[in-house]
């Protein structure tokens, strides 16, 4: 029997935004803004609750484009501005969300682990949420631009 790794309970996404560390982090941290790019291409949000401190709970509903409604609640476990968030999503299938934001030059490197319970949940959600965090990192990206006065492509 092969020993179960942590690699093998997470799915990673990395990008590098062109913008600097405090302006992502910002666009996590303020709900305002979160709420406006949160989530897969074609998806919307309705924030209930967004206490944002460690123990601080994040209640909402995603809004699907097929018109389903997604409702989500996490616990914030760990945030230090401006380099890491850390939340427990506790509603559905249970994952830790950790957010490492690395300054590289002017830009930022955003590090996303999602840990699942088990490394089977992990092989099942693989792809989907590949995927998924991919466009949600897209709808990040525009947001960024927005926010820096520019237009997105």
């Amino acid at each position: 029997m092969r020993e179960v790794t942590m690699s093998d309970c997470d799915v990673v996404t990395e990008r590098i935004f062109d913008a600097p560390r405090e302006r992502v982090f910002r666009a996590f941290s303020d709900p305002s803004i979160l709420a406006r790019w949160w989530g897969p291409d074609g998806f919307t949000n309705t924030f209930k609750v967004f206490d944002f401190e460690p123990g601080g709970l994040w209640k909402f509903t995603m809004h699907g484009p097929d018109g389903v409604n997604y409702p989500n609640e996490s616990v914030f476990s760990l945030i230090r501005r401006p380099e890491r968030i850390e939340f427990d999503h506790v509603l559905g299938t249970p994952f830790k969300a950790i957010f490492a934001f690395i300054e590289q030059e002017g830009k930022t490197l955003l590090h996303w682990t999602m840990r699942f319970p088990s490394a089977e949940t992990c092989a099942k959600l693989r792809e989907f949420v590949t995927h998924a965090n991919g466009e949600n990192l897209d709808r990040l990206e525009e947001q960024l631009v927005r926010m820096d006065g520019r237009t997105p492509p």
